[in-house]
């Protein structure tokens, strides 16, 4: 299996600690390589400084996903090449992010090995806006519990569907290492 799920990877006032270091750096507009294409994605999104104020943060991605590494992937994982990534997809404008894999063009995002989301937002909060991952044509949705993590192989399809109702904030962390062969 390429999914991993772990519940309560962070308590409902960590999960609000991380939103407001995310409206403290400043969301933006979130883009692709190559731009903005709203038609793929439409959401805010602000970088974490993970050595400074979210240094917790970090600590907390890292040793999950190095434990869920050990027990459920065995990848080569080496180290954690971009920052914490905190995304805001609101009702407003149907926000989303269509399907794609996290291995992208890039010298970075070509090394993409694990993705890790961490839902932020209360389950009640919005409507819409499931983490969906394609398992080989069968579509599987994450757990939406506050601070429940989901863990998945980079090349995997997966997409947020459109928020319908409300606001659903995550967390993003990519785990990197040698490429896949």
């Amino acid at each position: 299996m390429f999914t991993h799920s772990i519940p309560a990877l962070f308590s409902k006032e960590e999960a609000r600690e991380v939103i407001r270091l995310a409206n403290e750096a400043q969301m933006a507009a979130g883009g692709l390589v190559g731009g903005l294409h709203h038609n793929i994605r439409r959401a805010e999104i602000a970088w974490l400084d993970d050595t400074g104020t979210a240094a917790w943060v970090m600590e907390r991605v890292v040793s999950a996903v190095a434990q869920a590494n050990r027990e459920h992937f065995d990848f080569d994982i080496t180290d954690f090449g971009e920052r914490l990534q905190v995304a805001t997809y609101d009702e407003s404008n149907a926000g989303h992010y269509d399907w794609h894999s996290d291995i992208g063009d890039g010298p970075i995002a070509r090394r993409r090995k694990l993705t890790i989301v961490v839902q932020l937002s209360e389950p009640a909060g919005y409507q819409g806006g499931e983490l969906q991952i394609n398992l080989g044509g069968a579509v599987w949705a994450a757990e939406r519990g506050i601070g429940d993590a989901t863990l998945f192989a980079s090349f995997m399809l997966h997409r947020v569907a459109p928020v319908t109702f409300g606001r659903r904030n995550s967390l993003t962390c990519w785990c990197h290492g040698p490429h896949f062969r």
